[in-house]
This record gives structure tokens, C-alpha cells and sequence, in this order.
């Protein structure tokens, strides 16, 4: 069953979190993962968005 959606409140921090799915991997490689990096940071200046934290596992991308 689909949860429901998160109330998406202006200037409050968002904790996402991205998950492979039944835990296999994310990212192909190295380069894969720099990539999905990239898209990241390219995605936030057109929407005035700030990253305050970021790891990257093999299983699992979060950001703060």
C-alpha cells in the first residue's frame, strides 16, 4: 500500500532519501554514481533549492 504523501511545508528541511530496489544497487559504478551527483546539483539552482547534506552508499542516496 502507497503511504501518503508528505506535507511539503515551505522553508522546512526535506529529508529524501533514494533506495535501490529489494536493496540492490543504486548506481552501475562509480561514474553512474558522479552522474546521478551531477543531475543532483544541476536540479537545484533552477529552483532555488539548497542541499545542506549529502552520502551516497551503494544501496541507498540521502539528502538533507
Amino acid at each position: 500500500m502507497a503511504r501518503f504523501p508528505r506535507p511539503d511545508i515551505a522553508g522546512i528541511p526535506q529529508h529524501v532519501v533514494q533506495r535501490g530496489n529489494n536493496r540492490l544497487p543504486c548506481f552501475l559504478d562509480d561514474e553512474d554514481r558522479q552522474r546521478d551527483l551531477q543531475c543532483l546539483l544541476a536540479a537545484l539552482f533552477p529552483f532555488d533549492l539548497q542541499l545542506h547534506a549529502y552520502t551516497s552508499w551503494w544501496t541507498t542516496a540521502r539528502s538533507c
